[in-house]
């Protein structure tokens, strides 16, 4: 096995900010260790936002076709991102794709942008759909980031990371957990788009509204909350549970995204106070919203550090660029601790040009 590897990770989120690439060393020295060299995100043209945002109501033909389509699109994005940067030695694209269907107690998860035309139209040996493999062997398919919170941040007792949803790893008796623990910017972004807004700077139009607190109760007393680990939420749940309970009470927006603010706050505390005087790694956009992040310390004794931006903002490209390693490598990169598969596994597909 040969120590270095230069890969290029791919990723794209549920609050659909762009195409996150990282172009990434690794080296294995007396521990894993990792230098991102180049990252950028590459936002959504309003054509692909429209279609993506709109996937869960998509029947399986039409995915297809948008399967299709979409993989040309993110072949381009990845050319123009190794021709920007000039990059000559990579090893693997390791790709995400996007989610589609995630459904794993249906034995269902779909993730597009992971056809095997990808590595011709990039001419580069691709790594790819790491979930559909958990899924059939029982697990819930995500959160996939875990493996990489134990290899590369075990410095932290918690990693959090504040996407379109919050997720959170930890290790508990030796064995690493991780999962879901509340939507974060795909309910704030819904609610400030009509604004005009993509998202809510700094969380600065939450801060001028109140909490409701008839609201708060309902959204911390939803079942979900109670379920212990492995667990994982998609956007069906949001939109069959979360809108309609939020929009019943037909607040102000700004009261709207105060309560849930302070919704995501109450439920990050019951979880990092878990442990006492712990280090907590956050990263994701949702590490940038200030008053987020001011409102979660008030609630706990435990150290949040927030990283070097680079970390915060490609944390999840980086580490499915080491899946990617670690897939070529014939290692685990699934954990069923984490997802609660029959085994662990190493996890995707591997196509070549």
């Amino acid at each position: 096995m040969k120590n270095v590897f230069h890969v290029v990770g791919v990723m794209s989120g549920t609050s659909l900010d762009g195409i996150d690439l990282v172009y990434v060393k690794f080296e294995n020295k007396h521990q894993l260790q990792f230098e991102i060299l180049n990252a950028e995100t590459v936002s959504y043209p309003k054509k692909w936002y429209d279609i993506l945002k709109g996937l869960i109501e998509k029947d399986i033909d039409t995915l297809k076709t948008v399967d299709e389509d979409y993989t040309t699109f993110l072949a381009e994005i990845i050319n123009q991102f190794i021709a920007k940067h000039y990059l000559k030695d990579i090893d693997a694209v390791c790709s995400h794709g996007h989610t589609a269907l995630h459904q794993p107690e249906q034995n269902l998860t779909y993730q597009i942008g992971n056809l095997p035309k990808l590595a011709t139209l990039i001419n580069q040996k691709v790594v790819c759909d790491f979930r559909v493999q958990d899924v059939a062997f029982g697990g819930q398919g995500a959160p996939l980031v875990p493996i990489g919170d134990k290899l590369l941040f075990s410095d932290y007792d918690y990693c959090i990371n504040l996407g379109g949803f919050a997720n959170i790893s930890t290790e508990i008796s030796n064995a690493r957990i991780a999962y879901d623990i509340c939507p974060v910017n795909i309910v704030l972004n819904h609610y400030v788009k009509p604004l005009g807004f993509s998202y809510d700077d700094g969380g600065e139009i939450a801060k001028s509204g109140d909490v409701n607190q008839e609201l708060l109760a309902e959204l911390n007393q939803l079942p979900f909350y109670s379920k212990s680990y492995p667990k994982s939420l998609g956007l069906e749940w949001v939109n069959k549970t979360v809108f309609p309970i939020i929009d019943a009470y037909k607040l102000e927006t700004t009261n709207v995204l105060r309560t849930f603010v302070e919704h995501i706050v109450v439920q990050l505390a019951a979880e990092i106070n878990k442990k006492n005087n712990a280090n907590v790694l956050v990263t994701g956009g949702g590490a940038y919203n200030s008053f987020l992040m001011k409102a979660l310390k008030t609630k706990t004794n435990n150290k949040i550090v927030i990283p070097k931006p680079s970390v915060v903002e490609f944390k999840e490209a980086l580490i499915f660029g080491l899946l990617g390693v670690l897939k070529l490598t014939k290692q685990v990169n699934c954990l069923k601790s984490v997802t609660g598969a029959s085994k662990n596994h190493s996890s995707g597909k591997i196509y070549l040009p």
